[in-house]
């Protein structure tokens, strides 16, 4: 049975990037989750961190692949930031001000308690503390 996995900026990093310590890990994920026709979601919002990070990084010239990525292939649904999503976000963010997590985060917790999504292709500690699986593992 197919499932979805989110993928958090952490997790494009890692696919993108071979000389990152988790490379080989997430490939391994994507090439066994792709071959169960599994699907990934993302967002808007975590396209934005994963370029940033990546030209952050000194990796620039993968910022072109991040984002031939989701339209290259079905298998990557983007979710877009709407107006109601933003101010459920808001909302969740404000109500978890005893966390340190980042705004994206809690955009990609909404959308994952939305979406019944249980596991996210990150090393993000954030996501666990959130209640969700990490399946990269440091």
């Amino acid at each position: 049975m197919a499932a979805d996995t989110f993928i958090d900026a952490r997790g494009f990093y890692a696919l993108l990037v071979r000389r990152d310590r988790l490379h080989d890990q997430a490939a391994a994920f994507v090439a066994q989750a792709v071959h169960g026709l599994d699907r990934f979601v993302t967002t808007d919002y975590v396209l934005d961190e994963s370029a940033t990070l990546l030209r952050a990084r000194g990796y620039g010239r993968l910022v072109r692949p991040l984002f031939g990525s989701p339209s290259a292939s079905n298998a990557i649904r983007v979710e877009w930031t709407t107006p109601e999503r933003f101010n459920q976000t808001q909302d969740f963010f404000l109500r978890h001000s005893d966390k340190a997590w980042s705004f994206t985060g809690c955009l990609s917790f909404v959308l994952m308690q939305g979406d019944r999504l249980q596991s996210a292709l990150t090393s993000d500690k954030h996501f666990e503390q959130a209640g969700f699986r990490v399946l990269l593992k440091r």
